[in-house]
């Protein structure tokens, strides 16, 4: 459905524009308390920023931990799916959070692939037809002084026929 959505929204607004709205007003990221702050143009950057509200605040009046982890775990994906295109199948395979110290503050985060990562998985995928690659995301303070959580993605990446033949010998 959101592909489909994206589809038809690039024909009348940048695809930056569009991820940044839909994510903002997507019910399932809403509840997650994040908000996305900026896209960039080529897609290469996002931020986030997590305020702390009565809606994430758990027992010890710090933000919730599932508020954290919720607030980042769709972006990389996304972002690598946009980045890469209609020819590569992208996952989630696991993640991992670390808690570094408890947040009374408003968090922000930073999502960045560069253009040589991007080459780098589009000549690895060529190779071996498929591979992970882990993202690490800090979760700071505004003026990136402290680390209250890190958030590590694995991620899926395959040649998109692959995929469907793997699919299809199973």
């Amino acid at each position: 459905m959101y592909q489909t959505l994206m589809d038809f929204g690039t024909k009348f607004l940048n695809k930056n524009v569009l991820l940044k709205y839909g994510f903002n007003l997507s019910p399932m990221y809403r509840r997650s308390t994040g908000r996305i702050t900026f896209i960039s143009e080529d897609l290469l950057t996002m931020k986030m920023k997590l305020p702390i509200t009565y809606k994430n605040r758990n027992y010890v009046n710090t933000i919730f931990g599932g508020s954290m982890f919720s607030a980042t775990d769709p972006i990389p994906m996304v972002q690598l799916i946009n980045l890469l295109g209609p020819d590569y199948v992208v996952w989630d395979k696991s993640a991992e959070i670390f808690f570094k110290r408890p947040a009374k503050e408003t968090l922000y985060a930073e999502f960045q692939y560069t253009l040589n990562e991007l080459e780098e998985i589009k000549a690895q995928v060529i190779r071996q037809n498929e591979l992970e690659i882990i993202k690490t995301t800090d979760l700071t303070n505004k003026d990136k002084s402290k680390v209250f959580c890190q958030v590590k993605k694995t991620i899926y990446i395959a040649d998109k026929g692959y995929f469907k033949q793997k699919r299809a010998r199973k």
